[in-house]
């Protein structure tokens, strides 16, 4: 089994209750996406993370280091940070309700953190910050969970 660290730690005990705080109608602070549809494309976004589905390289050679640099920091996400593979307007809820959407979500971050459990050594492509193993993709779960928490007023107490 791999050793959590503090940000794994987090991922996997505490960042479900904090969703649990949020009801359907909090409001954003910044983006178009309500609770619901957040929670759905961080499920989307975990699963990508352990390589379901297979992504492709977006970034351009020349800005991977840039981008990867980025992600070793701890630099937060921007609020409105662009993500040129999602449309202007959110994606409708695909499930119907929050709890639901949050039960997905605990599922992959299982699938996630079982699939590096069983292959160790495993890299998956990240489209924009390019091949990520194991503590990379945990690294950049952390900064979009927060990034995410942050949007609905969830702050984090250092």
């Amino acid at each position: 089994m791999i050793q959590l660290s503090k940000k794994a730690r987090f991922l996997k005990q505490e960042y479900i209750p904090l969703l649990q705080r949020l009801s359907a109608d909090t409001p954003a602070q910044w983006g178009k996406m309500n609770v619901q549809q957040m929670i759905e494309h961080m499920a989307d976004y975990v699963a990508m993370a352990y390589g379901n589905p297979p992504q492709e390289l977006v970034t351009a050679e020349d800005r991977l280091e840039k981008m990867q640099d980025f992600l070793k920091s701890e630099r937060d996400f921007k609020p409105n940070t662009p993500n040129s593979l999602l449309p202007d307007d959110p994606v409708p809820a695909r499930l119907s309700s929050v709890r639901e959407a949050i039960l997905w979500l605990h599922e992959e971050l299982t699938n996630f953190f079982n699939s590096f459990d069983s292959e160790k050594k495993k890299y998956v492509m990240n489209p924009f910050f390019g091949e990520l193993d194991y503590g990379m993709s945990i690294q950049l779960l952390y900064k979009h969970a927060w990034h995410h928490l942050r949007q609905f007023g969830i702050e984090p107490h250092n």
